[in-house]
């Protein structure tokens, strides 16, 4: 551990202490969650990101590699007021610390967090500079730094199968579109059907549809929804084959693309295990676990194509649709959590209604 410094791309620099190689330019982002260090990190919903937990004390249980949701760390540094170096819990393999050393993504503590996520909730999300090195600070590249080629960067490369172990399951096939999926997607998929498949994000929806699939899932994912143009373009068309979809995060902002609807980047996004939503058919409310930077713009909504599902509770911005001329809904939230609370895991059981509704 060292001296380092975090240089904040309105000119605020906080000094602290750094471990791992090489400086890192990234957008900054907080996150609200007081546990669940591990599925943050390994979200890919986070690349090209440098993440701050708000919650000071960060380590407590250690390392646990069935707790991750991808196969290694996305974010590009993680910042936290204290790494403990004590963790304490039977199923740890390690300190955080060492985890991040070996996964090359510098850490940075020391720091008051707290101040921090101050400066990026008055200021909005930014880029920043992580380094050892204040003569190596260069505003224009900070300033410059664009999360680009996000879904490329974290989709698989070909198609797998997965079987469920669970025998009482629907003899159904369910396709996952990978634009950065969680694992627990899957695992939350496997306890309801036979199989799932799993494509790259460019999979073209002719050949989603030679898979025979009784069901489609659009996943979460990083970067610009705006951007993936040609993923956006095969969702149309999947829409026209009258298969039941369900979109989380992303795949609920590409879906809205598709079908004519407008995104906008949000000041500094929803990160955290507590965002509540409000169900617009039924008035109840429900504690979501979120990490997205983009919304779907509410007023672009056409009444004819889709009705609002669920809105933000905080800031009234949109959570959710439910599409009229087609069989799907979508949601801006993570019903499959992974961390964070399992109020809304009952939409997966209402998508393989859906299918159920579709084979009748």
């Amino acid at each position: 551990m060292r001296k380092g410094y975090l240089v904040l791309e309105n000119g605020k620099i906080f000094e602290g202490n750094i471990t791992g190689n090489g400086d890192v330019v990234a957008e900054i982002v907080f996150t609200t969650a007081m546990t669940g260090y591990l599925e943050t990190l390994t979200d890919k919903s986070y690349y090209g990101q440098m993440i701050v937990q708000s919650f000071p004390l960060i380590g407590n249980y250690g390392v646990i590699p069935a707790d991750f949701e991808s196969d290694k760390i996305a974010a590009s540094a993680y910042i936290a007021r204290s790494l403990t170096d004590a963790p304490s819990n039977f199923r740890s393999e390690g300190k955080l610390e060492t985890f991040l050393n070996a996964s090359n993504v510098p850490a940075f503590q020391g720091i008051d967090t707290r101040a921090l996520v101050k400066i990026i909730r008055e200021r909005g999300v930014m880029n920043a500079l992580l380094t050892d090195n204040l003569k190596n600070v260069d505003f224009d590249k900070i300033k410059a730094y664009t999360v680009a080629d996000a879904v490329k960067n974290v989709s698989r490369k070909d198609t797998a199968e997965f079987l469920s172990e669970n025998k009482n399951v629907k003899d159904y096939t369910v396709v996952l579109m990978d634009f950065g999926a969680k694992e627990n997607i899957k695992r939350n998929l496997l306890k309801r059907v036979k199989k799932v498949v799993v494509v790259p994000y460019d999979t073209a929806a002719e050949e989603i549809t030679a898979l025979k699939p009784d069901g489609i899932m659009l996943s979460n994912g990083p970067g610009d929804p705006a951007e993936n143009v040609g993923v956006i373009a095969e969702i149309k068309k999947l829409t026209e084959k009258n298969i039941p979809i369900f979109g989380i995060c992303l795949g609920h902002q590409l879906m809205a693309l598709a079908n004519g609807f407008l995104t906008t980047k949000l000041k500094y996004g929803h990160r955290g295990t507590n965002q509540p939503v409000k169900n617009s058919e039924s008035g109840r409310v429900y504690m979501s676990s979120q990490n997205h930077g983009y919304a779907v713009v509410r007023e672009s909504v056409k009444p004819e194509i889709a009705d609002e599902l669920f809105i933000n509770v905080n800031d009234n911005t949109n959570e959710g649709l439910k599409y009229k001329k087609f069989k799907c809904f979508s949601v801006q939230f993570h019903p499959e959590a992974a961390g964070g609370p399992t109020d809304t895991e009952f939409l997966f059981d209402e998508f393989i209604c859906m299918i159920d509704g579709q084979k009748a």
